[in-house]
């Protein structure tokens, strides 16, 4: 049986005070959680307060994104994972939809990411995902089979054993779309049959979070399907009784 997984996305949010006061109510409000992992991805410059808060807790914590050189150069800019060792980080979101279309990230650099991640013992969370004009024109699994073959043509199909994935319909976020639970499990069934293919007792074994705006309010129907194994929470993280609520959700 696979158990659920909720993560906290920050993006472009943060701020010394305002981090300490949402990681207490979250770390007292998640305690008792049973069955469910919890995690929150954070801007770099707060990886050290993010460490010191969280270090003795059950919530894990982990980076937003990563270069794809994994040794030190003339990278201007940008954060290796090697670095992200020293914060004992143990997730690292890669692929996201919005260092896709907003940073031009295309699937081979994903995947390199990806593998960056991997070299150094992190766990990568490896996003995929249409947009609306994709899924208009029909081509939804030819997307999502191109970003997810890119990381096996990489690093083989065993990769996959020792990462997360989220499916991320970029279509329903933000759009006021929304994408229902039986349009989420269709894209989730095909992924893992998309794994199946290679290795089934991988596919059964890989955790697929859904990445389109889970709120309080559709968590528990989402997360009841049966190849949603939890969540990748952007802006519902950053409100502490809004992240539990989903973080509990995902325990029933």
């Amino acid at each position: 049986m696979r158990l659920k997984l909720v993560v906290g996305n920050w993006k472009m949010h943060g701020g010394i005070e305002q981090n300490q006061c949402l990681l207490d109510l979250v770390v007292e409000g998640t305690r008792a959680l049973k069955g469910v992992s919890c995690v929150v991805c954070t801007p770099y410059p707060y990886l050290s307060q993010t460490q010191s808060l969280l270090g003795n807790t059950h919530i894990l914590w982990g980076a937003q994104n990563v270069s794809q050189y994994d040794k030190e150069g003339a990278y201007t800019g940008e954060v290796s994972a090697k670095m992200l060792i020293d914060f004992l980080c143990h997730y690292v979101i890669v692929g996201h939809s919005e260092r896709r279309i907003m940073y031009g990230e295309d699937s081979l650099t994903v995947a390199l990411k990806f593998r960056a991640v991997q070299r150094v013992g992190l766990i990568p969370i490896l996003c995929v995902g249409e947009t609306l004009e994709q899924r208009e024109a029909g081509i939804t699994e030819q997307i999502l089979a191109e970003q997810l073959d890119a990381v096996i043509e990489l690093m083989g199909v065993d990769a996959l054993a020792k990462s997360v994935l989220a499916y991320e319909p970029v279509w329903a976020i933000g759009t006021g779309k929304t994408a229902t639970p039986q349009q989420a499990q269709g894209a989730h069934i095909f992924i893992r049959n998309r794994v199946l293919a290679h290795n089934d007792k991988i596919a059964a074994e890989l955790k697929i979070l859904y990445g389109g705006s889970v709120k309080a309010n559709n968590a528990t129907e989402l997360f009841t399907m049966p190849d949603i194994d939890g969540g990748l929470i952007g802006g519902s993280s950053l409100i502490a009784n809004e992240f539990i609520a989903i973080c509990h959700a995902a325990q029933n």
